[in-house]
């Protein structure tokens, strides 16, 4: 089954992946902005996101997003665990990818700071309690930066409680088969974006990645939390297209 998925616009492409506690619903910001600008745009929901339900055996988000793909290269932007699927493609299929952005993008394996080993804790909790609505509000609670405005708040509680009807918190973990990979194999330049009100790990992924790849900046924003594309929509918006039309 072909994952859910919505092209819009024409030009160059540009592929949207989302945070793992949103779906494709949280570029809606950024869509109208890229097109306008002359880019066709690919939004997906991965499996157990959105309109993509987990499906009945093991599968790999990097394989789902890449039978996307046309024919001419393609540029990721990642938001969180959207960034380190963007990773594992770029890594897996360098000649396919023009180029990378990620919004304080994810990297699987690095070691949890006591403020994040502390909201997994929280939330476990909750979880266990059968309280799903306080897990929401935490989950707003430690993700947004103080810019973030009531209508990104709700966007996000709904597209959170969507993962959790996707993703009942009393079933198994969902199973992803794992591909070997390095990110020594990326070649495609990459802007690495962190918020200084964000957890301290996504600071450190974005710096240790800026020192890693060959090609790569970081751009530390000092008014962001996680999300700054739901924060200040025009500031990524505007800071996407001159990353994009420059690659």
């Amino acid at each position: 089954m072909t994952i859910a998925h919505e092209v819009t616009g024409s030009g160059p492409d540009v592929l949207l992946l989302h945070s793992t506690i949103c779906d494709r619903r949280m570029w809606a910001p950024q869509v109208p902005a890229l097109t306008a600008a002359g880019f066709r745009v690919t939004t997906v929901d991965l499996r157990g996101f959105g309109e993509s339900p987990l499906p009945g055996k093991p599968w790999n988000d990097a394989d789902d997003v890449v039978a996307l793909f046309g024919d001419e290269p393609v540029a990721l932007v990642g938001s969180s665990g959207g960034g380190y699927v963007a990773l594992e493609i770029a890594a897996r299929f360098p000649e396919r990818i023009s180029g990378l952005v990620l919004l304080c993008g994810g990297f699987a394996g690095w070691p949890k700071s006591p403020q994040r080993l502390a909201y997994a804790e929280r939330e476990d909790a909750l979880i266990a309690a059968g309280d799903l609505e306080a897990a929401v509000e935490l989950n707003i609670a430690t993700w947004f930066g103080p810019d973030a405005g009531p209508e990104a708040e709700d966007a996000v509680r709904a597209m959170q409680r969507r993962v959790f009807e996707l993703q009942p918190p009393e079933d198994p973990e969902p199973e992803q088969i794992e591909v070997d990979w390095d990110v020594a194999a990326i070649t495609a330049p990459a802007v690495l974006v962190s918020g200084a009100h964000d957890l301290p790990d996504f600071r450190q992924i974005a710096e240790h990645l800026a020192g890693t790849l060959p090609r790569a900046s970081h751009l530390p924003l000092d008014w962001a939390g996680h999300f700054p594309s739901l924060e200040r929509p025009a500031v990524i918006n505007s800071l996407l297209i001159e990353t994009l039309r420059n690659l």
